[in-house]
């Protein structure tokens, strides 16, 4: 897999910024802006596109999300929480996913880049799309969880699908992508591959026997691990798992979830990964050639986050960066050393090779019984709900409804906007 140089594109708002959760929680979106600061003062935005993404519309969110669940994003603000209790509740709003300020804006925001990414990739405009404000996997049908209210990663999966037979989500984050997972768990059409921490640890799913059903049985792949996981033990089980699904499943389109959560050091997290050790599965994916939507996902430590997501921007650019960091708005922040690489921690590997390699052995079987040219047509919408998801709508639906109505006549639509670089056209505003 000799490395050649590919066409990106890279989305970005600049807005993604201004939101925040509240006081004390994880996560910032902030980091994405100081990633994006870091990026340009590295000159990387030379060498891809650069877009601002046309907001996404409600409808294309309820290909997934429920009617009623995007009513509630829609409607929803700190002001008039107390109308919507039992909504709050039902729809899993709260501690954990917050209501805030402009937060079905937010929603729109990191939305869009990740379905405007895959339109251009279906479009061929592109090899490779990026959009680190992007990832947000734990999100389900009709309810927010792990600080994810719209997934943006299953949006995105199913705009891929209407060009590609196959599609392959690819999930690093330390948490397993159970949202995803869920989506597509009775579906041949899309396989998930998630190495993540498991055992008294959010969301306490994927497990190595979660394997899909019905028709998706078996395209379901969940590497369970250990605190301490290290660079050595993390491409030991990467490249071989992630080969042979390429191998046996050969998808049309790949989309690459990058949580900062699993390096080492995150303030959530429990694995010792360095940046490097993170970006060789951005690179060893790169390898294939295969169009891929690259996001962002968890990442907890605001110092570490930005230097992960730009040295990847770099790795998938094919683009040498010196370790000295160049000076940024937030230069501060990655005091004392000030440079990009970040020392790992003398923690624990828990992660055994013995394990390690018992696990792989168990992937190495399930994949086995994967068909080669699998073929069955995807379900999108209600059709992907649970028995659960189908239950009768609550009382004061009308209320939401109307509101709704009220905040989208209300709405302004930013327009879609391309920033010109070396080798740049113009943005289609359909993106």
């Amino acid at each position: 897999m000799a490395s050649v140089r590919r066409k990106v594109a890279y989305f970005y708002d600049a807005e993604i910024g201004n939101y925040h959760y509240g006081q004390g929680h994880p996560m910032k979106p902030h980091r994405v802006r100081m990633t994006h600061n870091l990026v340009v003062n590295y000159g990387l935005y030379r060498e891809m596109e650069v877009f601002r993404p046309k907001p996404v519309s409600r409808d294309q969110m309820t290909r997934f999300h429920s009617d009623d669940y995007i009513n509630f994003l829609r409607v929803i603000n700190p002001d008039n929480m107390s109308e919507f209790l039992r909504h709050l509740q039902r729809f899993n709003v709260g501690e954990d996913c917050p209501v805030f300020d402009g937060l079905f804006e937010f929603c729109q925001l990191y939305t869009s880049g990740s379905i405007g990414g895959a339109v251009r990739l279906n479009k061929g405009q592109n090899d490779i799309v990026i959009n680190w404000a992007g990832g947000l996997h734990h999100a389900k049908k009709s309810e927010a969880s792990g600080f994810c209210y719209i997934n943006d990663c299953v949006l995105a999966i199913l705009e891929l699908l209407k060009h590609h037979q196959r599609v392959l989500y690819i999930d690093i984050d330390i948490h397993h992508g159970d949202g995803v997972e869920e989506a597509f768990y009775t579906t041949n059409r899309v396989m998930t591959a998630s190495f993540h921490k498991f055992g008294e640890y959010f969301p306490g799913t994927g497990d190595v026997q979660d394997v899909g059903a019905g028709e998706g049985k078996n395209y379901a792949i969940n590497f369970p691990l250990h605190d301490g996981l290290d660079d050595d033990s993390f491409r030991s089980i990467f490249r071989p798992v992630i080969g042979k699904i390429m191998e046996v499943y050969q998808p049309g389109a790949v989309v690459l979830q990058c949580g900062a959560d699993s390096l080492s050091g995150d303030r959530l997290g429990c694995f010792n990964l360095s940046l490097k050790g993170h970006a060789d599965c951005v690179e060893y994916v790169k390898g294939f050639g295969i169009p891929t939507l690259v996001l962002g996902g968890g990442g907890y430590t605001l110092r570490n986050v930005p230097r992960c997501w730009t040295y990847e921007t770099a790795v998938l650019l094919g683009v040498a960066v010196k370790d000295t960091l160049q000076y940024n708005d937030y230069f501060e922040y990655y005091g004392p050393d000030y440079r990009l690489h970040m020392p790992v921690s003398n923690m624990e590997n828990a992660n055994k090779p013995e394990y390690l390699d018992a696990v792989k052995v168990q992937l190495f079987n399930i994949l086995k019984q994967v068909e080669p040219v699998p073929g069955v047509a995807i379900q999108t919408g209600s059709e992907l709900a649970t028995p659960a998801d189908l239950a009768p709508p609550e009382q004061d639906e009308d209320k939401l409804d109307s509101a709704a109505r009220q905040h989208d006549t209300e709405k302004k639509e930013h327009p879609a906007e391309y920033y010109p670089n070396a080798g740049g056209d113009t943005m289609d505003t359909k993106a």
